[in-house]
């Protein structure tokens, strides 16, 4: 039996939490995601952006005027946590919401062109986190990184039946 724990210290202290022992890759990959979005979500913090919001905008620079409906399919998150994205992208005047012209029931959310100036700075901004994820691998290295997730993705997405 394991000694009784001080106050503030974790209850169980095993390097890799035994329910995760099964599922080792799966722990790998959720740490790693969490780290990557910090990584982002820090070097968008100094352009004025939550994580996501750079999704919502590249998807807006990159189709034009879209529904929300389809904004919130293409970025696949929920439709509240989008809703919030896009208050905050309009009150810093990135992005414009109006009904659609051809359904008034729809909302229309375009990107400005005061987003267009950050354009740049999102595209910088994603260049460093992929060198800062990459560092230390080589071409090869990286090439076969981004093969394997793809088929890593394209399990899951077929499970899912959510495929591109």
């Amino acid at each position: 039996m394991s000694p009784t724990p001080k106050d503030g210290e974790p209850v169980c202290t095993a390097p890799v939490p035994a329910t995760a022992l099964g599922g080792p890759v799966s722990l790998a990959l959720a740490r790693v995601a969490r780290l990557h979005r910090a990584a982002a979500g820090r070097g968008l913090r100094g352009l004025g952006l939550y994580p996501g919001q750079e999704f919502v905008m590249m998807h807006l620079w990159d189709k034009g005027p879209v529904r929300q409906s389809e904004l919130i399919k293409a970025v696949e998150l929920d439709p509240s946590t989008v809703t919030k994205m896009l208050q905050r992208l309009e009150q810093s005047g990135h992005v414009r919401r109006s009904p659609d012209p051809d359904d008034r029931r729809a909302v229309r959310v375009e990107a400005t062109e005061q987003s267009c100036g950050l354009l740049k700075d999102v595209a910088d901004a994603w260049s460093a986190l992929e060198e800062r994820t990459l560092a230390g691998l080589s071409e090869p290295e990286q090439a076969e990184f981004v093969r394997l997730l793809a088929r890593v993705e394209g399990n899951l997405c077929t499970e899912a039946g959510d495929c591109p």
